[in-house]
């Protein structure tokens, strides 16, 4: 059984359901241009329907400040959402009050509803007990299907689920499972890599790893400060010099907690970083004071995949080069071909997740051959820091 509430868990027969998605979708000139959260949120919604549900939908969308503002509508998202479940989908003027009672009471079973934008309001943001009742009080049961706002306590995302019963749709539970899979209870080997460019922006995240991973692989701009930390010379390379004992604090508690830390043994170096210039790939004690380290070099990127044969798990965030320009996009795309070719053996289970991730597994065209990629940026690291999600544990059984 789940640690979570889920769909399995109620009737949903005749019931107002109301469905927290994250529907904030990019938009150009007051149109969706890439439907891909709406697509992924329409099992819930079909599952619901199904069940007989009368479905209502809530959102943000943008950052409206609490002021409504025709450019954060969602009324341009009906259509999309009506193709999406392949049925018409109503739209009410705002989510509280009048205008939502309204249209919910003409909900027939099987119909579906979307409230404008909640964040036309100061206090869902602000978790407003009264705004959490209101929205509450236009349903009987509450579905959570937005991990991607699950670290937010807001009113739609923690404050509705002490008011209603509370479960996780099916994209909310996928995501559970996942990363409880991935960390929670791992198949062991364990390994982690991660990346990016600041030692400083990730400090809680390195600090819960070493203590559940067996195998910590450091790449980016982060990597050069661990580098630096240990006495080589790093050239010009993007570090945090000053993070120097920190790096070093880290080694230390991940060698108590027997956490290996792998850090580049080559290099892929430039004196400038932009496309087509002239790079240098060397060992990792010999980068040239007048160079900087843009990318791991091929005998990192086969240590890695080494290592990944090794291992039955891999949580990934963060790429370990400057993937975005062609050629330092060659070692994360190598570590990522070698993970997804493991995961497609079944020999390995493979989650991952942060926006400059997900797009460096684009780029490397794994992302349908990975166990799971999140979405969801803000969740997905605060959950690799070993932080509780509000909306999240308000999911948890009793």
């Amino acid at each position: 059984m789940s640690e979570f509430r889920t769909l399995d868990d109620l009737d949903f027969r005749g019931k107002r359901a109301i469905v927290r998605l994250d529907l904030n979708v990019p938009m150009k000139d007051g149109k969706v241009t890439d439907s891909t959260r709406i697509d992924r949120s329409a099992a819930t919604l079909k599952e619901l329907v199904g069940k007989g549900a009368k479905v209502i939908v809530m959102a943000h969308f943008g950052r409206p400040k609490g002021k409504r503002a025709p450019e954060f509508s969602l009324q341009p998202l009906v259509a999309p959402l009506a193709k999406a479940l392949g049925r018409p989908v109503a739209f009410a003027e705002d989510c509280i009050g009048a205008p939502a009672e309204a249209a919910v009471a003409k909900l027939k079973d099987g119909d579906v509803l979307l409230l404008e934008n909640l964040r036309f309001h100061d206090a869902e943001e602000a978790n407003d007990a009264g705004f959490a009742k209101a929205l509450a009080a236009l349903a009987d049961v509450y579905v959570n299907d937005a991990f991607s706002c699950a670290h937010r306590a807001h009113a739609s995302t923690e404050g509705i689920a002490k008011v209603l019963p509370a479960v996780a749709g099916r994209l909310m539970q996928t995501e559970l499972d996942h990363l409880s899979a991935a960390l929670g209870n791992p198949k062991r080997p364990v390994m982690a890599i991660v990346g990016g460019a600041k030692v400083s922006t990730k400090l809680d995240l390195l600090g819960n790893l070493v203590g559940k991973v067996d195998l910590l692989v450091i790449g980016g701009g982060m990597a050069n400060t661990f580098l630096f930390a240990e006495g080589k010379e790093v050239g010009k390379s993007l570090a945090e010099r000053d993070m120097a004992e920190t790096a070093r604090k880290i080694v230390a508690e991940a060698k108590r907690k027997n956490c290996r830390i792998v850090l580049p043994v080559d290099a892929v170096t430039a004196a400038e970083f932009k496309a087509g210039v002239a790079t240098k790939t060397v060992d990792i004690d010999a980068v040239p004071a007048d160079q900087m380290i843009l990318d791991i070099g091929p005998k990192s990127a086969k240590e890695i995949g080494d290592l990944l044969k090794t291992c039955k798990t891999l949580v990934w965030n963060g790429p370990v080069g400057a993937f975005e320009t062609s050629p330092f996009d060659q070692g994360t795309t190598a570590a990522a071909k070698a993970a997804a070719a493991l995961t497609t053996s079944k020999a390995l289970l493979s989650v991952a997740g942060g926006g400059d991730t997900v797009a460096a597994l684009a780029h490397a065209g794994v992302v349908d051959q990975f166990s799971y990629v999140s979405t969801a940026g803000g969740a997905f690291l605060e959950w690799l820091e070993g932080k509780d999600l509000p909306g999240v544990a308000a999911l948890k059984r009793q």
